[in-house]
């Protein structure tokens, strides 16, 4: 399930390095025990979306987006009374609608388009940790890992894990960019993804 949310204008302006600051606003509408607190996230969060850069920093005159994708479970009615208790983002942002987006029918290969970085990484042989940007072959095959692990944890069967991920090399815009998660930086590209697999697969992956 995706879910919409449109906000007010903001007030101040947001950090270019806000998602450590939705991922806790989402938590606190979900509350403490919500399925997706712990663990291997079977959830998808999109930056905030129709902003415009002043000053070093996003602004959002003309209200924004925000975009939430659920697999497994279906949070609207915990969502909406965690709304309905605290509409506030943050920098003034507030809810004023949330919207059920349908998924798209899908074939067997689609490009996504992504709001976000998209961060793989892997480990070295001393455990330090490498990030592999979208102009390595091998985060194609990193992706497509974690991609069939979380299918495999919501329950997907073994007709659906022959799904492969890559990046769309031939996109003119691609780019890398610096993220940071809990005071952590990670690098991540700005690349679509192009995903073959049943459309079963794709559309958990859409989720």
């Amino acid at each position: 399930m995706r879910i919409r949310l449109r906000l007010s204008p903001s007030t101040s302006s947001v950090p270019f390095n806000h998602v450590h600051r939705l991922l806790g606003v989402l938590h606190r509408w979900l509350g403490p025990d919500n399925p997706e607190h712990d663990g291997m996230s079977l959830y998808s969060m999109g930056w905030l979306q129709g902003g415009e850069v002043r000053g070093g920093a996003l602004h959002f005159p003309r209200g924004a987006t925000w975009t939430l994708g659920f697999y497994g479970y279906d949070p609207t009615r915990r969502l909406t009374e965690g709304i309905l208790r605290d509409p506030e983002v943050f920098s003034g942002l507030r809810v004023l609608d949330m919207q059920v987006v349908p998924p798209p029918r899908f074939e067997r290969r689609h490009t996504f388009r992504v709001a976000s970085p998209v961060i793989a990484r892997r480990h070295r042989a001393d455990r330090s940790q490498e990030y592999l940007l979208w102009d390595d072959p091998r985060a194609d095959a990193v992706l497509t890992r974690l991609l069939r692990t979380k299918m495999e944890r919501a329950g997907l069967g073994p007709d659906h894990l022959d799904v492969e991920v890559a990046f769309d090399r031939t996109y003119p815009g691609a780019r890398t960019k610096l993220t940071t998660i809990r005071g952590v930086q990670h690098k991540g590209s700005l690349c679509p993804v192009i995903l073959t697999g049943t459309p079963e697969a794709l559309t958990f992956a859409w989720t």
